[in-house]
C-alpha cells in the first residue's frame, strides 16, 4: 500500500491556496468576458451610416443636422447593449417623464368605431413663425400617455409644435370599444381621421408626420395610399419600423438577438390587451370575433399566432400572407414625395438586418428619403448619458426636431415656384417606377 509521507502533505497544503487564487483568477476572468460580450463594451461608437441622394435638400440637411453627422455615444456602461436599451426602453420608457397637458379629442368613424387623440398646444412660437403641427402614431400597443410620448410631445411643444398624439384603438384602458375591432398593423383610418381633423380644424398650419415602431408603418403607408394624404405635409419621419410584416415573420421565429422572447413578451402583452376587450368582442352582433378565436388567442404564444386567429379577422384578410401584405408600407413607400427620414439601429433585437435593406435600397432610389442607420440605441431606446444614468431626453427625441426644423426652414425659404417643380420631380420619378 502507498502511503503518504509528511513532507509531501506538507507540500500539497502549500499549493492549495494557489489553486484556489488560480480558481478565483478564473472565475473573475470568465465573468469579465461575459460582462464585455453581453454589454457590447468592445463595439467603437461612431456617427450614423447616411444612405442619400446628393441633391441640394441633402447637402442643407447635412449641414443643418450635425447630430446626424456626428457620433452618438450611449451611456458608457450598458448604453452600447441594444438588449438593455431596448428592455430599459419598454420598462421605464425615460427617465424623470415630464407630464405635458393635452386635450382629448373623440372622433367617430364610420363603421361605429370611436377613435381618439391627444391634442397639445405649442408651448413657444416655432423659430420660422409658422404654425406647424405634429401627428404623431406610437409604437404597438402604445397611447398618448406613455413616457417615451410625453417625454417627446414636451420637448417638441417648447420647440414650438403642437402636437397630435393617435391613441391606438383599444390601446387606453378607459376607452371602450364602440365597434368590434382594434388597432392593426397597418390600418389607417384612425390616423387619417386624426389628419383630417387636424387640417380642418387649423386651416393654416402645415403637418410633420412621425411614426415610432408599428406607428412608423401606418403613417407611411397613410401618405403613399393616396396622394392627397400628403397635401399640406412638410416631411415624415418614421423610428424603428420593420418595413414589411411578411419578411419580418419568419426572423420573430428566431432565436438569434433572442427575437423568439421578444416575440413571446409582446405576444403576451397583445393577449392581455385584446382580452381587456372580451366582452365588447363578443358582444356585437356584427363582430368576427367568436369564443373559438379567443381560445386560439389564450394559446397564443407569438404575435402570428394572435394575427392569424384575431387580428386579420377584424378587416376580413382571409389569410395571414395576405393581412400582412396589404398591411405593410414597403408597398407604398415609393409613391411619397415629401422628405422622408428612416432611422433604424443596427442592434435593434426586433428588427432583422435583413429587413433594413428595403429602406436602404429606397434611399439609394429616391433623393426625397434619407435613411439614418445607428450602431447603437437599440429598439426606440437611444439613450444618451456619461457612465451609468441616462438623460432625460434621448439622441432619438433630439435627432428628429433637428431634422424636421431644418426642413421647416428648407421649406419656408424655398420660393412658391421651386416647390412646386420640385413635386412635379418628385411625382414624374415615382410614376416611371
Amino acid at each position: 500500500m502507498t502511503t503518504i509521507q509528511d513532507s509531501d502533505m506538507h507540500t500539497f497544503g502549500a499549493e492549495l491556496p494557489a489553486m484556489f487564487d488560480g480558481m478565483k483568477l478564473a472565475a473573475v476572468a470568465t465573468v469579465l468576458y461575459i460582462i464585455v460580450r453581453c454589454l457590447n463594451l468592445k463595439s467603437p461608437t461612431g456617427p450614423p451610416e447616411l444612405i442619400y441622394q446628393d441633391t441640394p435638400l441633402s447637402l442643407y440637411l447635412l449641414k443643418s443636422c450635425p447630430m446626424l453627422t456626428k457620433e452618438y455615444i450611449p451611456p458608457l456602461l450598458w448604453g452600447k447593449s441594444g438588449h438593455i436599451q431596448t428592455v430599459l426602453y419598454g420598462k421605464m420608457g425615460r427617465v424623470n417623464t415630464p407630464s405635458p397637458c393635452g386635450v382629448r379629442k373623440f372622433l367617430p368613424m364610420q363603421d361605429g368605431a370611436t377613435a381618439t387623440f391627444d391634442l397639445f398646444e405649442a408651448l413657444e412660437e416655432h423659430s420660422t413663425g409658422d404654425d406647424i403641427t405634429m401627428v404623431i402614431c406610437p409604437g404597438i400597443g402604445n397611447h398618448s400617455e406613455k413616457s417615451y410620448i410625453r417625454t417627446f410631445v414636451d420637448y417638441s411643444q417648447r420647440r414650438g409644435y403642437r402636437c397630435a398624439v393617435l391613441n391606438h384603438l383599444g390601446a387606453l384602458p378607459t376607452v371602450e370599444l364602440t365597434s368590434p375591432r382594434m388597432f392593426t398593423y397597418g390600418c389607417t383610418w384612425e390616423f387619417g381621421a386624426m389628419v383630417a381633423y387636424i387640417k380642418q380644424a387649423f386651416p393654416h398650419t402645415q403637418l410633420i408626420v412621425v411614426g415610432f415602431s408599428l406607428g412608423g408603418n401606418i403613417v407611411c403607408k397613410f401618405l403613399g395610399e393616396n396622394r392627397s394624404n400628403q397635401d399640406r405635409v412638410l416631411c415624415c419621419v418614421s423610428i424603428c419600423q420593420g418595413y414589411s410584416a411578411l419578411r419580418a415573420q419568419e426572423t420573430f421565429l428566431q432565436w438569434d438577438q433572442c427575437r423568439r422572447f421578444y416575440n413571446f413578451m409582446m405576444a403576451n402583452n397583445m393577449k392581455k390587451l385584446i382580452l381587456s376587450h372580451r366582452s365588447s368582442l363578443l358582444s356585437m352582433s356584427s363582430s368576427n370575433i367568436g369564443d373559438a378565436e379567443l381560445s386560439k388567442l389564450c394559446t397564443a404564444t407569438s404575435l402570428m399566432q394572435i394575427d392569424d386567429s384575431v387580428m386579420r379577422k377584424f378587416h376580413g384578410y382571409g389569410t395571414l400572407k395576405e393581412y400582412y401584405e396589404k398591411e405593410s408600407c414597403v408597398h407604398y413607400m415609393h409613391k411619397i414625395a415629401v422628405p422622408l427620414l428612416l432611422l433604424n439601429s443596427l442592434d435593434d433585437p426586433l428588427i432583422h438586418q435583413s429587413l433594413l435593406a428595403i429602406p436602404r435600397v429606397l434611399a439609394e432610389k429616391m433623393p426625397n428619403v434619407t435613411f439614418a442607420l445607428t450602431h447603437h440605441g437599440g429598439h426606440l431606446g437611444f439613450f444618451e448619458g456619461a457612465v451609468l444614468f441616462p438623460q432625460p431626453l434621448t439622441w432619438m427625441d433630439k435627432v428628429i426636431v433637428e431634422y424636421t426644423d431644418a426642413i421647416c426652414h428648407w421649406e419656408k425659404n424655398q420660393p412658391a415656384c421651386q416647390k412646386s417643380r420640385q413635386q412635379d420631380t418628385n411625382c414624374c420619378q415615382q410614376s416611371t417606377e
